[in-house]
């Protein structure tokens, strides 16, 4: 069996085994028609997207999105990039324990992520933001330990959400350095529920997908909410509370991209740009991941469309 991270064009009759995390069917041109199926192959060192040609009524029925597949493909180039022909299936499961196997976790453990982000939630001196923060981090644990913080784009994967965070916290204490006027309360307090809202706008860590009250309310809103909950609950009022939701409110920076207002205290900008940036380094990230230096990468859709260059000074 061969990794994904590891399968280079030109490869033959390579074996595989790994989840779909996406799949779509169509249909050929010209008289004979015949169904494809193009799939996105995931297993924890990455993904490859993948053809299967003249696919049977079987496979159109059983390899579906979380299947866990065993099988045999070529490695082609395909646009500036790689991608899998397909030569057989030999095996399907829907185990979750299977399931999770071929997931990409963050780069640490999911509990030592969480230790650090509740020893940041201890470094809040304003009563009212600390009670918050703890309150709905305790309530949220479990999940926001193995959450994803997206379905897609950056930190795609299991701890994703809790990494993004943390990544996030640190980049804060390099930058109050040097704008000690900051409040670094709203600031940790902003940061680490900012993206609270993904845990109920997401499925989950298995191949995850946005629920209804994601596509209809969307995280930026249901964070919001639940800090406003959590403060009925817990009869805290004041303006710290409106503070934090306004950070909350305004962490996407821009109207088109989401934020129904824009930052209007200084705390919101940094915790803006902040989110921003964390996010767009994993994006550079993994665009590089799998491109030998030199090269670039493929066009990367988030990134305005660009191509990445991978500097060989770098290795």
């Amino acid at each position: 069996m061969i990794k994904i991270k590891n399968m280079k064009c030109g490869d033959e009759n390579v074996e595989f085994t790994a989840l779909i995390s996406h799949v779509t069917s169509g249909k050929t041109n010209g008289t004979k028609k015949s169904n494809y199926l193009s799939i996105t192959f995931q297993d924890d060192t990455g993904t490859i997207d993948a053809k299967l040609w003249n696919a049977t009524a079987e496979n159109m029925s059983t390899l579906t999105i979380g299947a866990v597949v065993r099988g045999k493909g070529d490695i082609i180039k395909y646009s500036d990039d790689r991608q899998m022909k397909i030569v057989s299936i030999d095996n399907v499961s829907y185990q979750e324990s299977q399931q999770v196997q071929f997931l990409t976790k963050a780069p640490v453990d999911g509990d030592t992520i969480i230790k650090e982000l509740m020893d940041y939630i201890k470094r809040i001196s304003n009563m009212k933001l600390y009670a918050l923060t703890k309150h709905l981090y305790e309530k949220h644990i479990e999940k926001i330990k193995i959450y994803p913080a997206a379905s897609k784009n950056h930190h795609e994967f299991v701890s994703g959400l809790a990494y993004h965070t943390l990544s996030m916290l640190k980049i804060a204490d390099a930058l109050m350095s040097f704008y000690p006027k900051l409040n670094a309360d709203l600031i940790y307090a902003g940061i680490l529920l900012h993206d609270l809202g993904k845990i109920v706008e997401l499925s989950g860590p298995v191949v995850p997908n946005y629920t209804l009250e994601g596509k209809l309310l969307g995280h930026i809103s249901i964070a919001q909410a639940m800090v406003y909950e959590a403060s009925q609950e817990l009869n805290i009022e004041g303006e710290e509370v409106i503070l934090l939701q306004h950070i909350i409110l305004s962490h996407h920076g821009k109207n088109e991209y989401g934020s129904p207002v824009l930052p209007q205290i200084k705390e919101a900008e940094v915790v803006h740009f902040i989110d921003n940036f964390d996010a767009r380094m994993n994006m550079f990230d993994k665009a590089i991941e799998q491109v030998e230096p030199g090269e670039y990468s493929k066009r990367i859709f988030s990134l305005e469309n660009r191509m990445i260059y991978k500097p060989k000074m770098n290795e």
